[in-house]
């Protein structure tokens, strides 16, 4: 356990712009399952709030720690056992998501969900929030890749959910409950993971240039109606390409008003690509392989770093049914707008999972609360495009005034029922989530 400043000044906030209200009284790293039910059953007698954090890399909000309250980490918890012939591995809470992916390919497997933040966040956050990422598309989420989990509840007790089998119809579905539930209902300690078979061949690249967004939301319908799903479909438009070049100028990208790119991987790529280029063509793209397709994948890995370099302060996740992203983006640029704010908006257009992003001064309050105010905007138009809050990052602090918004009555009703009956006292990430 650990009581000095430092590390609880370290442990007390995520990579969200939410704020930490004060520091936490303590920071315990568990190293089992055990541990972590003598901290629950101690703090859930006292009513101390606790707050469960692995890599900090969350973005909603969901572990920013509470005032002298208690931190969770997760980052001892590293154990990885892979079983090849099950294509199963066991893996601890604290695990770091490339480092399991790592593991498994000495195997000739992989494990498939592959969050943006893989290098940093560890696999119990991505079970929190239930990550998504480019290759999510044509592998599946985190919730996907979840056989078991071993989950220590806020009384203590230890349970074990689902099972190693390929098919299991025994009981309620609890390692779903628990995958997306971002803390609330219990602490999720180890899980036993899917794992697939690693490709063999090398992946296959295209990018294709669009004269504007909406053409390429009517391109990405197509491509998923009419073309084998691609293994990543991404997308940036113009701002967000603009502060990529500016910051790796090295690189000499090429500016359009929107582009799409990707990859395909396996024997059937090159057939797979033809087909997905004759679509963007018939809905003006001008496309692009080899060479500069590899140009405008490595430019979406650096979206991240160089929207961070220049100033981003704000950020939201939110998802679309497919026939609704053209419009989605026309709604993003009226209100980019109407609030003289720019807007860098990047997707997994595959998934209709976009990530609208507004770069403002940090120490200017009045146009942070602007930029709120727009993302809050850009948000409410996704729900009203029959869309969700969150595609991917979770609920945290930051969305949680959508969620009567997200939910009818009873529904939200029901979450909050779930919520008493696993955690009576409310000490597990208390006001976030639900």
């Amino acid at each position: 356990m650990h009581t000095d400043e430092s590390t609880r000044q370290e442990h007390a906030r995520d990579a969200s712009r939410a704020q930490p209200a004060g520091l936490p009284a303590a920071v315990v790293e568990v190293a089992s399952g055990e541990e972590t039910a003598a901290v629950l059953r101690w703090a859930n007698e006292r009513h101390i709030p606790v707050s469960v954090r692995g890599g900090g890399t969350g973005l909603s909000g969901g572990a920013v720690a509470y005032p002298d309250g208690i931190v969770i980490s997760t980052t001892k918890l590293d154990r990885v056992v892979v079983d090849p012939e099950n294509m199963t591995a066991t893996v601890g809470a604290g695990v770091i998501t490339a480092a399991l992916d790592a593991a498994a390919a000495r195997h000739g497997l992989m494990y498939a969900p592959d969050p943006v933040s893989a290098e940093w966040s560890t696999i119990g956050g991505n079970i929190a929030t239930n990550a998504g990422g480019p290759r999510c598309l044509a592998q599946g989420v985190t919730a996907d890749a979840v056989a078991s989990l071993e989950v220590v509840l806020a009384d203590g007790r230890v349970i074990r959910t689902g099972s190693t089998t390929r098919k299991n119809s025994t009981g309620y579905d609890l390692t779903s409950l628990f995958v997306g539930s971002e803390g609330t209902l219990g602490v999720v300690t180890e899980a036993i993971v899917r794992l697939r078979p690693r490709p063999t061949t090398e992946p296959v690249a295209f990018g294709a240039a669009f004269p504007d967004l909406p053409s390429a939301g009517r391109a990405v319908l197509a491509i998923m109606k009419e073309c084998p799903t691609p293994d990543s479909l991404e997308l940036m438009d113009a701002n967000t390409l603009e502060t990529v070049a500016r910051h790796f100028p090295e690189e000499n990208i090429a500016v359009a008003s929107a582009v799409l790119v990707g990859h395909y991987v396996g024997p059937h790529a090159a057939g797979s690509l033809a087909s997905l280029l004759e679509v963007c063509r018939a809905h003006l793209g001008e496309t692009t392989t080899g060479t500069e397709a590899q140009l405008l994948l490595r430019t979406r890995q650096r979206v991240n770093p160089a929207l961070n370099a220049s100033g981003l302060t704000a950020s939201c996740d939110v998802a679309v049914p497919l026939n609704c992203l053209s419009d989605m983006f026309a709604e993003i640029q009226d209100l980019s707008r109407a609030h003289n704010l720019q807007v860098n908006t990047f997707a997994h257009a595959g998934d209709g999972n976009l990530h609208p992003s507004v770069a403002v001064p940090h120490d200017d309050p009045r146009m942070l609360q602007v930029a709120e105010q727009l993302l809050d905007r850009i948000t409410e138009a996704a729900l009203a495009l029959g869309g969700v809050i969150s595609g991917e990052h979770g609920i945290g602090s930051l969305k949680r005034h959508h969620l009567d918004a997200q939910f009818a009555p009873a529904t939200r009703s029901l979450q909050l029922q779930l919520k008493n009956c696993l955690d009576p006292n409310r000490i597990l990430t208390p006001g976030r989530g639900v």
